[in-house]
């Protein structure tokens, strides 16, 4: 069994969770909401100053395979402005989007959000750039691994890109206690994908990947993975939550499905790596539920893992599958999983 299965989502801090939602369901088809819970958060208190905040999350999918968002919203407190970020920066500096087709995926966005041109990534592949109405970065990269099997399709999220301090400590992290462990390429350079205010600086990326083994209840929906890691050369990176809160404006944390979070753990402790964060059992999210926790990678990036316990299947039926009953060793049917499309959000 794989210490992972997939991405299951990216949290995504904002000032309005239903607008964010809806630019996320007309650019990148993420629409089938999975929960929509309001609610205190009192275990994260050592990312939120020590005190409990209120908060409004939807977690939000694109059935045609990839992980999902989680649109975060302080309910309680009015969330801190990102800075600017600069790439290379400590912290998530961008998600990837899975297309089949890049350029098919690039001239329906581009009519919907007027953007640049594809650009070649460092192993030579098509690679697009959308940023969101906050600011956020998001990419849009080739995937071969889908839930339908359709000609040209726009997914969901299927990896990250996390700016690090030193490449081979972060490389460490990933593949030993997460088990993201092939290496696509290790480079060190200048490169035309940043953008052009960045042509000119030295970057060192690269990019560790995850063949899925499709052997957890959710690990054919979410797919492969893809964690790009980049340290800038040329300049002493910010952390882009110093002094902020974990649910402040920006991308928040990177979240595994995880099969067993016993095993997952005693992996971590294993390489010197300790849960920051532990729900312990069951966490109730109204309409989902399972085991969390938190790590933080080697630069204080939040990762967070889910070992999923309770998931809606048809919500208007009040169908719910109970997957500490299940088991969490063999993926669902897809016929069950596709039944999570019918909660999809209509425009």
């Amino acid at each position: 069994m794989a210490f992972i299965s997939g991405i299951q989502q990216i949290g995504i801090g904002c000032q309005n969770s239903p607008e964010t939602f809806k630019w996320l369901r007309k650019t990148f088809g993420i629409n089938v909401q999975i929960f929509d819970d309001e609610a205190q958060a009192p275990l994260m208190t050592p990312y939120t100053g020590g005190e409990v905040h209120s908060r409004r999350a939807i977690l939000a999918m694109n059935m045609n395979g990839g992980g999902g968002a989680e649109i975060w919203q302080f309910t309680s407190r009015t969330s801190s402005p990102s800075p600017i970020v600069q790439w290379g920066d400590l912290g998530i500096n961008a998600v990837k989007m899975k297309a089949s087709i890049v350029h098919k995926s690039y001239e329906k966005i581009n009519k919907i959000h007027p953007i640049a041109k594809p650009e070649l990534d460092p192993a030579g592949n098509e690679v697009f750039w959308v940023k969101d109405e906050a600011g956020n970065n998001y990419q849009v990269v080739k995937d071969e691994s889908w839930f339908k099997n359709e000609i040209e399709m726009q997914g969901g999220i299927c990896g990250a890109i996390i700016g690090v301090s030193n490449i081979d400590i972060s490389i460490a992290f990933y593949q030993n206690g997460l088990g993201v462990n092939q290496i696509a390429y290790d480079v060190t350079g200048k490169f035309n994908d940043l953008g052009e205010d960045n042509k000119d600086k030295t970057f060192r990326r690269a990019l560790l990947t995850f063949k899925n083994p499709q052997t957890a209840p959710f690990s054919k929906l979410l797919g492969d993975i893809q964690i790009e890691l980049i340290q800038c050369l040329d300049r002493v990176p910010i952390k882009l939550f110093e002094n902020r809160f974990w649910g402040d404006l920006g991308f928040i944390h990177l979240c595994f499905d995880v099969p067993s979070m016993e095993r997952l753990k005693k992996n971590l402790e294993k390489f010197k790596y300790s849960f920051t964060v532990d729900s312990g059992d069951t966490f109730d999210m109204g309409e989902s539920g399972g085991r969390f926790a938190y790590v933080e990678d080697p630069d204080g990036t939040l990762i967070e893992m889910v070992e999923t316990h309770k998931v809606p299947i048809m919500k208007k039926y009040g169908w719910y599958l109970n997957l500490k009953k299940r088991g969490q060793d063999k993926p669902l049917p897809n016929w069950m999983v596709s039944l999570m499309g019918l909660n999809k959000i209509k425009d």
